[in-house]
């Protein structure tokens, strides 16, 4: 890992929900070095590679990903482009350059048959396209560097952007009742949740630079971060009415048989968080106080280890 004064950390992905979080997030740790479509055309996967080169980092968080999950199922080659092939190769150009890799997954790498919550080494078995994609890309980024951390995460939605809390507040404004899948449970996760506990782990990694590369190649792997605590879409709509203080519409739950979708979501996407408590004492937030401190937009307050 290069020793320099101050770390450069590489962004990808910075005009998504997570990427955009952790662009504020990451502030203060080194040198915040953005890449979004205005810098580099991700799929032209050698210019990829050029531009990690030049730039030499010290750590690289990969927010970028194909995000259309009904969409990817008629456009697996892209979906496998971005979520598969592009962290390959950043993860070899971070071992190239001795750079740790971040990269960020999904609970849809399981079937959702699991009675309780899944742990990092549960069987994987992907549903759809999207999970597939995404958990040939735990597979190449791990394959080639050690000093790889990938996180699970599920049901990411923020403030900004197109999200299930942002579509549900636009339908509440438009409908008298909004009918919701309420037979498929996960956690709801805040963007910033997962910006705020991947600087916690970024900061103790390049705490000791000269041995920071060793850390990370210790501390490699497979964590799940979610928030804690679990509901359903039809438990989390409720919730956003309610602390979004949206009265007078009905939420009415339904199978997801009847809301058919081209992709084929798993009905349990719970995941349990002891690893990344066990490893990095963090123990994250329930998902409804992440949701409300959200829905405050002057709220400051950051996630911290116990």
């Amino acid at each position: 890992m290069t020793t320099r004064s101050r770390p450069r950390i590489v962004v990808t992905g910075t005009t998504g929900q997570v990427g955009w979080e952790l662009l504020r997030s990451l502030q203060g740790l080194g040198e915040i070095i953005s890449i979004d479509r205005s810098v580099v055309d991700l799929s032209r996967l050698n210019a990829v590679r050029a531009l990690v080169r030049s730039i030499e980092p010290s750590i690289v968080v990969n927010a970028a990903a194909y995000t259309a999950v009904d969409k990817a199922e008629q456009e697996r080659d892209a979906a496998f482009l971005l979520n598969a092939d592009l962290p390959g190769v950043l993860a070899e150009e971070c071992k190239r350059a001795q750079a740790a890799f971040i990269h960020y997954s999904t609970d849809y790498v399981f079937d959702g048959c699991k009675d309780g919550a899944y742990t990092e080494t549960d069987t994987t078995n992907p549903l759809n396209v999207y999970g597939a994609s995404k958990l040939a890309g735990e597979h190449n980024a791990l394959g080639v560097n050690p000093a790889t951390l990938v996180f699970r995460t599920s049901w990411v939605y923020g403030a900004r952007g197109k999200n299930f809390l942002t579509t549900i507040q636009r339908l509440a404004k438009e409908r008298p009742q909004l009918r919701v899948v309420a037979d498929q449970i996960g956690a709801p996760t805040w963007a910033r949740t997962i910006a705020d506990l991947t600087a916690h782990i970024a900061a103790r990694g390049l705490s000791d630079m000269p041995a920071a590369p060793a850390w990370w190649a210790t501390h490699g792997g497979v964590y799940h971060l979610t928030s804690s605590g679990s509901t359903s879409w039809h438990g989390f709509a409720e919730a956003i009415l309610q602390h979004s203080g949206i009265t007078g519409v009905a939420v009415e739950p339904i199978p997801a048989v009847e809301y058919p979708t081209p992709a084929v979501r798993p009905s349990n996407s719970r995941l349990t968080l002891d690893k990344l408590e066990l490893v990095f004492g963090l123990k994250p937030e329930s998902w409804e106080q992440s949701l409300i401190k959200c829905l405050a937009p002057t709220s400051v307050e950051r996630i911290h280890a116990n």
